[in-house]
């Protein structure tokens, strides 16, 4: 539980860095963005607004607005945004690379804020969550070759179902790596950061002509 705390609190945090909303709007944002937060409840959602706001790193104020969602009370008319001290830990969380980000439900939230987070550790997330997946895809081919003989066809059949699913995310895996790889080799020699190249225009970007 509190491993799915901590993933609900990060993408909160990256949620609310890229504007403030209201507990409505983020719940529908983390329905429909975050995938792994589809049967998110309010339940769930505003005991940890209430723990962020605790922590100082988030702010609620009531909007005069009037909720678009027909739903009423005081609840659905705060806005919550991101304090300095929520902006800094969630830096703190994109500049984190260790194991942690390449687990299964962690590794869709660091996913999904990928386009604020430095290439280096997009790169170092990338790498280590193949490394987890090429270990388990081992351990499913063993177990499956080991097993099958005794598997009805049903049995065998969903092995063969989360075999592929593993098989195609490290082909995913792959190619997302092999785009980072690439990025980084093709940036101006010295340069840390897209951000680092020369400000004059396109021509020093990779992929235009000059």
């Amino acid at each position: 539980m509190r491993a799915r705390s901590d993933v609900l609190e990060a993408a909160i945090l990256g949620l609310l860095d890229r504007s403030p909303m209201h507990g409505y709007e983020l719940r529908k944002r983390l329905n429909l963005v975050l995938g792994s937060f589809r049967a998110l409840s309010y339940g769930s959602l505003y005991p940890c607004l209430k723990g962020l706001v605790a922590s100082g790193w988030i702010t609620g104020t009531e909007s005069p607005a009037a909720p678009p969602h027909g739903l009423s009370g005081k609840r659905a008319r705060i806005v919550y945004r991101l304090t300095p001290d929520g902006k800094e830990r969630f830096q703190q969380i994109l500049a984190s690379s260790g194991p942690a980000a390449w687990e299964d439900e962690n590794f869709g939230v660091r996913f999904a804020f990928f386009a604020q987070t430095d290439p280096a550790t997009r790169l170092r997330i990338l790498e280590g969550r193949r490394t987890r997946l090429t270990e388990r895809l081992e351990t499913i081919r063993q177990s499956f070759q080991r097993t099958r003989e005794r598997m009805d066809e049903y049995t065998l059949e969903l092995q063969r179902h989360g075999l592929e699913q593993v098989e195609r995310e490290v082909r995913w895996l792959d190619g997302l790596i092999d785009n980072e790889r690439g990025a980084r080799r093709s940036r101006p020699t010295g340069s840390g950061h897209p951000a680092d190249a020369d400000p004059a225009g396109d021509a020093t970007r990779p992929g235009t002509e000059k």
